[in-house]
């Protein structure tokens, strides 16, 4: 046990966390115990001092309500976000808060909100929803397990990278089958579930990241993910 200490920042849980988004954060708390190491959540809400040092960054879904009451604030602390992506520090940003990631979030009003443009992607909101069981592959997660629920539709710009692509369901839109985006180590995604849980590759990515960049080195433990891939499983086995 090495009882050094990791900083998860969540991102908005007030306003952006919807469909168990927050268990992402729990996963990540637990895990990073199981290796060895001690997690230390702080939540960052509007208004709030931003934190001053971050080893990882979780944020959520939300409404369009929810993100344009972050709006604002999201455009302030934008500039450190921004160079925190540039520096390799690991993020996972789902639905509402994917999209402010990228260019623009466009509403069914009209409304054109500005992103903070780490992801080179435009949202642009549809009559279609979205929803469903869903199966993604990344050639260095293996297959995704996720569930989307979303009416905005995303495009990927030139610059965009997918962080996967999708095997079973929409993803990112209802045409090219890609499913969220990836910047450096900063992954969008649309998938809730939450998704982290079925998903522990994912986590473990980016706590490695996050120990080997505070500290140098990262010595895993041996996880028992018998309940994970269950539930991997059965989701994967559902209807769409």
């Amino acid at each position: 046990m090495t009882n050094r200490e990791i900083t998860i920042v969540h991102l908005y849980p007030e306003k952006m966390n919807i469909y168990g988004d927050n268990g992402n954060v729990l996963v990540l708390k637990r895990r990073l115990e199981w290796h060895g190491y001690e997690p230390h959540v702080i939540d960052y809400n509007v208004g709030d001092a931003f934190p001053e040092h971050v080893d990882i960054l979780v944020g959520g879904g939300g409404q369009d309500s929810g993100q344009i009451s972050i709006h604002d604030d999201l455009m302030k602390v934008g500039p450190r976000l921004q160079e925190l992506a540039d520096h390799d520090t690991p993020m996972l940003l789902v639905c509402g808060l994917y999209q402010l990631f990228g260019k623009f979030f466009k509403t069914a009003d009209g409304t054109n909100l500005k992103g903070i443009g780490i992801f080179d992607i435009e949202t642009h909101a549809t009559n279609e929803r979205l929803i469903g069981n869903v199966i993604s592959h990344n050639d260095t997660f293996g297959d995704i397990i996720g569930y989307e629920n979303h009416s905005g539709q995303t495009y990927l710009g030139e610059r965009a990278q997918p962080f996967a692509r999708v095997k079973k369901g929409a993803g990112n839109n209802s045409q090219d089958k890609h499913e969220g985006a990836r910047y450096r180590n900063v992954i969008g995604t649309y998938l809730h579930g939450s998704l982290l849980p079925k998903n522990p590759r994912i986590a473990d990515f980016m706590i490695e990241i996050a120990v080997r960049k505070r500290y140098g080195d990262f010595s895993p433990q041996v996880i028992d993910d018998l309940f994970a891939d269950l539930a991997r499983d059965v989701a994967s086995q559902r209807p769409r």
